[in-house]
């Protein structure tokens, strides 16, 4: 792991989005949902940070954040424990200024003690609805070269379907941009254009100077969102650059989307993208190895330690710890952690959460456009 410091610090929204997924994150959020078979959604873009250099993090929660506190600990897994800086949780109300807030404006105002007292010059903000290994320390250099007052990471990519068909507004905000030769003229507020488009990965970079003056003058006009209340009115007076990711990401928007980002990483082109290069790093849980029991079939499944596998297991992801029963059959399913499905059961297009069973001799059957979700705990 690199440990240099990279002269910037991050902040993380784990929050963010939690509405498009309602299902995944009635007692987790956004950051701690369980990702390609033994990860969490937050451990991407953590490990991109602190391999990075980037070794002063804190993450603004707002609810539903035991889950996450559970899974980060003290960031020893992610080289986080530091005298100065490292990992900071921060929950609601953990000091008198910390409330619950709505937008990013409100979520920096609370901490704006806190940054004042760093010493890094810059800021990384970005959402943990991508689970993308990012470069963090050419988007350092690409902004410092620039001398751009604000640079924003985009994607070429169509908005996905997901957000862009959802038909109740849920206060999470998305963002597309007109470029004109790397500088951001315009940001176009939940569009639905189709085609490809440049879409924002919420992943942003300026200095802690600039961020502090930004946020005291829009928090006391009662501002909310960082890119629709501070960066859209001023570009005309602000350097706003875009900065292009080029590389592999799984963008979580809803629950067809999540089934189907797990799924990509079945084929090896995909796998290799998102975890070649630095490595991603995950809570450790000493377990044994999978195990195949002899009569098995298991054909193109990612599954993490701790499986047990008597039956036929087919185009799917295994949480740890799942247990497949003798004569059961599994097909294009994302089962987490404690999943079992008993003797003779069969199962396709279905998401368990955790601790799920699936009785002896029963049928679940969704389709790969409407995979069915089973809650945690549930016995079917």
């Amino acid at each position: 792991m690199v440990n240099h410091n990279a002269d910037a610090l991050g902040i993380i929204f784990p929050n963010s989005y939690d509405n498009l997924v309602p299902e995944l994150v009635s007692e987790r959020l956004m950051a701690s949902i369980p990702f390609a078979s033994r990860y969490r959604m937050v451990d991407f873009i953590l490990s991109s940070m602190a391999n990075c250099g980037i070794d002063n993090i804190s993450i603004i929660v707002r609810k539903n954040y035991h889950s996450l506190m559970d899974h980060l600990g003290s960031g020893r897994e992610w080289d986080l424990v530091r005298k100065n800086g490292g990992l900071n949780i921060v929950p609601p109300f953990a000091e008198k200024t910390v409330k619950v807030y709505n937008g990013r404006v409100e979520a920096l105002a609370s901490i704006l003690d806190f940054l004042k007292s760093q010493k890094e010059k810059y800021v990384v903000m970005t959402d943990a609805n991508i689970a993308v290994n990012f470069d963090f320390k050419s988007l350092i250099a690409a902004h410092m070269e620039s001398q751009a007052d604000v640079t924003i990471v985009y994607t070429e990519s169509e908005i996905p379907k997901g957000v862009r068909d959802k038909e109740t507004v849920t206060g999470d905000l998305y963002y597309t941009f007109n470029i004109e030769d790397g500088q951001v003229k315009e940001i176009y507020i939940n569009s639905k254009e189709k085609g490809i488009q440049n879409l924002s990965m919420n992943i942003y970079i300026m200095e802690r100077a600039f961020l502090i003056d930004q946020i005291e003058k829009a928090f006391v006009k009662g501002q909310v969102y960082f890119e629709r209340d501070i960066l859209a009115p001023q570009l005309d007076k602000l350097n706003v650059r875009g900065y292009k990711y080029e590389g592999y990401m799984a963008l979580i928007c809803d629950m067809r989307g999540y089934f189907e980002e797990n799924m990509k990483l079945l084929e090896d082109e995909n796998l290799d993208a998102l975890f070649e290069g630095n490595p991603i790093y995950t809570k450790i849980r000493d377990d044994n190895p999978t195990r195949y029991i002899n009569g098995s079939r298991a054909k193109n499944i990612m599954a993490a330690d701790g499986c047990v596998i008597e039956g036929d297991v087919e185009n799917s992801i295994l949480f740890r710890g799942v247990k497949i029963g003798k004569g059961a059959k599994v097909r294009n399913s994302v089962l987490m952690q404690g999943t079992v499905v008993e003797e003779n059961a069969t199962v396709e297009s279905i998401i368990t959460d955790k601790n799920v069973t699936i009785t002896k001799g029963k049928e679940v059957k969704g389709t790969d456009i409407f995979p069915v979700y089973i809650a945690k705990h549930q016995v079917v």
